[in-house]
């Protein structure tokens, strides 16, 4: 059994919401980095995430934009804000009674994947796993790619031309355990039937593996 707690989570000159859900032993806890245009009610993160509670690890699937800040379109793409507000998120959890002790990781769709491979970079070994859905993770930075020790796995559809070599270069770029996968038949979104179910699958085993070490 999990509860659902709608949290606020201070960040810098911000406040951002997230929904903060806690299965009984807990393995983990991920924290959710969607992408550009999208929130924390992201349909096909919220699958995900439920595939990840179902398998023993917490979630925390968040706003990284204030109402105000997401209507700036421009800030959507400000890969070190997002980054910024997944560190101060991180920080939150570390402080909260009911996940300080569970280790961390991340999953990101998008934008979002470039932002958590930065946070990861930054948190070094207190960031245990990343994984990236249909991710831009060549948005991060060569240096943070090359920092991070996050055992990371990238996900990418077969059909989701272009974005394959961009997550080709990052792949190459990483210096941590990785594993880059393509799934079969997935265009960048994962709409197709069992895309989106292969990669919630493959990203619940990748942290299971991760993240059940016990704690950090």
């Amino acid at each position: 059994m999990s509860v659902s707690t709608l949290v606020h989570i201070p960040a810098g000159d911000a406040t951002v919401e997230g929904m903060l859900e806690i299965p009984d032993g807990a393995a983990g806890v991920v924290l959710f980095a969607h992408g550009s245009g999208s929130s924390r009610h992201s349909p096909r993160n919220n699958y995900v995430a439920g595939v990840l509670r179902a398998a023993g690890l917490g979630t925390l699937l968040m706003d990284l934009l204030s109402p105000a800040e997401d209507r700036d379109y421009s800030r959507r793409f400000d890969i070190g804000l997002l980054s910024r507000r997944l560190l101060d998120a991180a920080r939150w959890v570390e402080a909260q009674e009911a996940t300080r002790d569970l280790p961390l990781g991340f999953f990101g769709a998008s934008t979002g994947a470039a932002a958590a491979l930065e946070a990861a970079a930054a948190l070094g070994d207190t960031a245990r796993a990343v994984v990236s859905r249909g991710g831009r993770p060549d948005l991060a930075s060569p240096q943070a790619l090359a920092r991070v020790t996050a055992s990371t796995l990238l996900l990418v559809g077969g059909y989701d031309d272009g974005v394959i070599d961009l997550n080709q270069q990052a792949f190459d770029a990483l210096r941590c355990k990785k594993e880059l996968v393509i799934v079969p038949g997935a265009t960048h979104l994962f709409e197709e039937p069992g895309t989106l179910e292969a990669v919630a699958t493959r990203a619940a085993g990748w942290f299971a593996e991760y993240l059940g070490g016990g704690e950090r």
